[in-house]
């Protein structure tokens, strides 16, 4: 029998053309579970109407009885905490603590949005002529496309589907085919928390064929991708058929500035384990480390130190500290990445090749490079690995101007006990989060958004509510009072 795991209009059916797809373990490379996996724009097209045939009902149902069905979906989450973490953690590889935490904010969103859809205000504007009024009201966009990526299997999916159907919008989701049952046990809580049949659809398949034909439909009003930015191009590009409108959370180079007034070593280790984090693969994973030239000898050896000493293995292991790639493909761009710089001179410190234990499983170990000149691969490209590219400066200007060439501009942090230092800058670094004295820039209540090739649009905090809305101007003429 097929598995029935695409969801279209209340019902757990298999693709049409009865494609499926072999989920990994990126662990031990065993598979976990097969899902349907969809190659039939018929599929697609199936779930937009589900989705256009519900819109009406749902942007117009009591913005509290909106809010009560995403609430009661959170609280369905939490109940079951530590059950999605493992199933994170098997589709995804990461350490059971990071799945788990995963997870909880991917409650605080639809908990965030729950509370921010009954605030989403108008505002009466004073006319400058006699006998007529005008006032604002934000209404929902209508049906959404929302695709997202693998690396943060609960989290990517929450932030724009809590505040798309908050906002009254349906939606039709596609989760990564690496890591799709996340994505399958996030839509069984929204049902069981009572959400009405066609408000979300869940599409498992060819990302071409799914994207192309959410492009090609006018009844589709908006796409969130989050993804690469060859991607987000390519949506970029063909979105002016229909005018569709994108939010693009695209990919990240996140350049590290340490001073020489910093906490030198207590940053290291920081530095490391924030480097780690999911395997190196986070977007705003901090990349390209910018050290004052007084401080870079002891600041690397404790680095070194410290990614020689962290644990690799299976994330439902206790003593797992880092777990392994995503899949062989990403593995193999990251040793590419390696060669090509240690060709340009890059020298590297500790780590750059696969580990001998455990034998299965995608693993890198943590890697240490030390680029001089800062022209190599590793500082103009994503990583997305556990590899940490190192350089020196003498100035802060000279250290801005090295953090500001990249294409790229999500996040970017720094780091030093002096004020006029740290504003310094906070305010001449490009990018959209700037991260001082801290390594996680972001909250579920603040806007997520990025400069440059990293994206447009913002998740998160009110912005995020008011993306998936219009604004309506209302204004009566005539009165004679």
């Amino acid at each position: 029998m097929k598995p029935e795991t695409l969801y279209i209009n209340g019902k757990w059916v298999a693709a049409s053309d009865n494609g499926e797809w072999a989920v990994t373990d990126p662990a031990n490379e065993e598979i976990i579970e097969f899902v349907s996996f969809t190659s039939d724009k018929q599929d697609v097209e199936d779930a937009i109407e589900a989705a256009f045939s519900a819109v009406e009902s749902w942007r117009n149902t009591n913005i509290y009885t909106r809010a009560s069905i995403l609430s009661n979906a959170a609280k369905l989450m939490r109940d079951n905490l530590d059950e999605l973490a493992r199933l994170a953690v098997k589709e995804s590889g990461k350490p059971f603590a990071e799945a788990r935490g995963e997870w909880l904010v991917a409650t605080r969103f639809f908990d965030w949005f729950a509370g921010e859809c009954k605030r989403a205000y108008g505002y009466t504007i004073p006319s400058s002529r006699d006998g007529k009024r005008m006032m604002t009201i934000r209404q929902s966009l209508g049906v959404v496309g929302i695709i997202t990526a693998w690396n943060f299997p609960s989290y990517n999916p929450a932030r724009s589907l809590s505040a798309a159907l908050a906002a009254g919008c349906s939606v039709i989701l596609k989760a990564s085919e690496y890591t799709p049952l996340t994505a399958i046990a996030m839509v069984k809580k929204l049902e069981e928390a009572g959400l009405p049949k066609g408000v979300v659809n869940l599409i498992n398949g060819e990302p071409g064929i799914i994207g192309d034909a959410l492009l090609a439909d006018a009844r589709v009003r908006k796409i969130s991708f989050t993804g690469s930015t060859v991607v987000g191009q390519y949506l970029y590009k063909n979105a002016w058929a229909n005018l569709t409108r994108l939010s693009l959370e695209l990919g990240g180079n996140a350049p590290v500035i340490i001073t020489e007034k910093s906490d030198i070593e207590n940053l290291a280790h920081q530095a490391v384990v924030t480097k780690s984090r999911n395997c190196g693969q986070v977007c705003v994973a901090p990349q390209r480390f910018i050290l004052h030239e007084s401080i870079a000898e002891s600041f690397l050896e404790q680095c070194v130190e410290h990614a020689k000493s962290l644990v690799l293995g299976h994330g439902l292991s206790e003593s797992t500290q880092m777990g392994p790639l995503i899949n062989a493909k990403q593995r193999e761009r990251l040793e590419e990445m390696l060669t090509e710089a240690k060709s340009q001179g890059v020298e590297i410190l500790c780590g750059g090749q696969r580990p001998g234990s455990p034998e299965k499983g995608y693993f890198f170990k943590p890697t240490i490079a030390l680029d001089t000149k800062a022209k190599s691969s590793l500082f103009q490209k994503e990583i997305f690995g556990p590899v940490m590219p190192v350089t020196t400066y003498k100035s802060l200007e000279e250290a801005v101007k090295l953090a500001n060439q990249t294409e790229y501009g999500l996040a970017a942090y720094a780091f030093s006990k002096d004020l006029n230092e740290a504003l310094y800058l906070a305010e001449k670094l490009e990018f959209g989060m700037v991260g001082i004295n801290e390594w996680a820039p972001h909250a579920t209540e603040a806007p997520f958004g990025g400069w440059k090739k990293s994206g447009m649009g913002a998740e998160g905090g009110h912005t995020g509510l008011y993306e998936y809305m219009e604004e309506k101007l209302i204004s009566i003429g005539g009165l004679n009072f």
